[in-house]
């Protein structure tokens, strides 16, 4: 059985820091490209970053690039979203995904909720 599980979410004030994880098990970690998503609540889903899977290759939405840093740890079946200089506009559930084979095998977590307020 393949599981996602997202921790590290909160609420942050403008300007602060949270680092999100990811533990997957049931999948060879490996294999897998990683990504993390978000969805604000009336907002279609968006992919943040994004991840290959020997970790050569990142890529950010442009909302983000230079804040954010997606990191991937193959000896953990981790994968991390360090997010730095948080704004409001980044409340958001962010969503935890793995897929390969260009897209046609793709598992998701639950979710973690981040709220940056002040």
């Amino acid at each position: 059985q393949v599981q996602l599980v997202e921790s590290g979410g909160g609420l942050v004030q403008p300007g602060g820091s949270l680092r999100l994880s990811c533990v997957a098990s049931g999948i060879i970690f490996g294999w897998y490209d990683m990504a993390w998503y978000r969805q604000a609540p009336g907002k279609e889903r968006e992919l943040v970053a994004s991840i290959t899977n020997e970790g050569r290759r990142k890529n950010y939405h442009d909302t983000v690039r230079g804040r954010f840093t997606i990191s991937k740890d193959n000896a953990k079946n981790t994968v991390y979203l360090q997010m730095n200089s948080l704004k409001p506009e980044d409340t958001a559930v962010y969503l935890c995904n793995a897929n390969r084979a260009a897209g046609r095998v793709n598992h998701w977590g639950q979710g973690t909720q981040v709220n940056v307020s002040s």
